[in-house]
């Protein structure tokens, strides 16, 4: 039997996205026979409505999750990086098969709109820096931050909309010309040269970002401590709003390396489970195939629910059907563990938005053994959805 192909975490312009708008997302997982799609903004759900609107006009399955950045205090004192490399403590947790409508009781509503707000100031602040290098360095114009909230996000400010606003405004004072281009990203980095091809739109505004904006960047400015949740209040306000919360794997990098907190598989499943959750997922173009399918297929075996996304939180525009790393196609065992993860999902959510009892209980608990009819009742939501198309 064919399944249905799934892409369980993309990122739409209500964060940041590679995606000109909703309608361009689910237009291209048509084209490309994607057929259950998951919403996973940062720290919003506003663009739920659109996106169950769009996916009914296209007898697509929508999935409603969300995504946050949190910090373990402990993981922090200890030196322990998590899933972000760079960071001790600081730890990417989703929130999958939430409420829509979106509903969040207090004091979540209040934490998730003041979490919302000190990240938008973190990249005010950066503006500012940035424009404080570009008026001395004379380059003849600074970035309006109204400007970018108006026309470049939709309310969530990161410092991608930054990169992409001055790499709007470097190649408008450069005539749209290559040359002068270069020197003046150039001047602006200090001295250092313009790697990517101009016409490289993605690669230009990647090279803003990790030459200024980044940790190290001239107009780098770090995040309050405001500006991160616990990871314990974050797995609450996922619960409060009918979700299951779910840890990211970053898994191997290039090299094959792995974080401290994922390095032993045995150990970090027991770990996760220790820490009330009971669903992971994979971003699949950051991984070598083989080794995604030991460490997904060993947490499904160990009762987990494992879903697969692209993010296509960057500029890059990259196919929505999933790939591991250097476009490799998945496997038959990914495709399936894919595809049941997302059955989970979607029974959990259609059960939760009728006042029922999803997966998990109000506590985060699960029972791990009731997983086998989650699936089978998720699959008949989605084909019943899907195969009218």
């Amino acid at each position: 039997m064919d399944l249905p192909k799934v892409n369980a975490h993309l990122h739409t312009p209500f964060s940041f996205s590679a995606f000109r708008d909703i309608d361009d997302a689910l237009g291209r997982a048509v084209a490309e026979k994607v057929k259950v799609v998951g919403i996973n903004d940062f720290y919003t759900a506003e663009g739920y409505e659109e996106w169950m609107e769009g996916c009914s006009k296209r007898g697509l399955y929508p999935l409603f999750g969300i995504e946050f950045i949190s910090l373990n205090e402990e993981d922090q004192k200890a030196g322990l990086r998590v899933n972000d490399p760079g960071n001790p403590g600081r730890t990417y947790i989703s929130g999958k098969g939430l409420l829509q409508p979106f509903k969040l009781s207090e004091p979540y509503a209040s934490q998730l709109t003041n979490v919302r707000t000190e990240a938008n100031k973190q990249v005010e602040a950066m503006c500012e820096k940035l424009n404080g290098i570009l008026t001395a360095k004379n380059v003849g114009f600074v970035l309006d931050m109204d400007w970018i909230k108006d026309n470049l996000s939709k309310g969530s400010v990161r410092e991608r909309h930054l990169a992409k606003a001055l790499r709007l405004k470097v190649y408008e004072n450069s005539g749209d010309n290559p040359t002068s281009i270069k020197n003046l990203l150039e001047e602006i980095f200090d001295g250092k040269e313009l790697k990517s091809d101009t016409e490289n739109l993605a690669g230009v505004e990647n090279e803003i970002r990790a030459n200024l904006l980044k940790a190290g960047g001239s107009a780098f400015v770090p995040e309050t401590v405001e500006a991160f949740l616990p990871m314990q209040t974050v797995c609450k306000i996922i619960l409060a709003a009918g979700g299951i919360p779910t840890y990211p794997f970053l898994a191997d990098d290039a090299q094959g390396n792995y974080t401290d907190f994922e390095r032993d598989l045995e150990h970090v499943a027991k770990q996760l489970t220790e820490r009330g959750f009971h669903s992971v997922e994979f971003i699949t173009t950051r991984n070598d195939m083989n080794l995604l399918e030991k460490y997904a297929t060993y947490l499904h075996n160990q009762g987990f629910i494992v879903t697969l996304g692209s993010e296509h939180n960057s500029p890059s525009m990259e196919p929505i059907e999933l790939f591991a790393r250097n476009q490799t196609p998945l496997s038959e065992k990914l495709l399936r563990v894919n595809y049941e993860g997302a059955c989970i999902i979607a029974a959990h959510q259609h059960l939760v938005a009728q006042g029922l009892s999803g997966y998990l209980d109000e506590q985060g608990n699960a029972d791990r053994s009731k997983r086998g009819e989650f699936v089978k009742w998720g699959d008949e939501l989605i084909r019943n959805t899907v195969g009218k198309q």
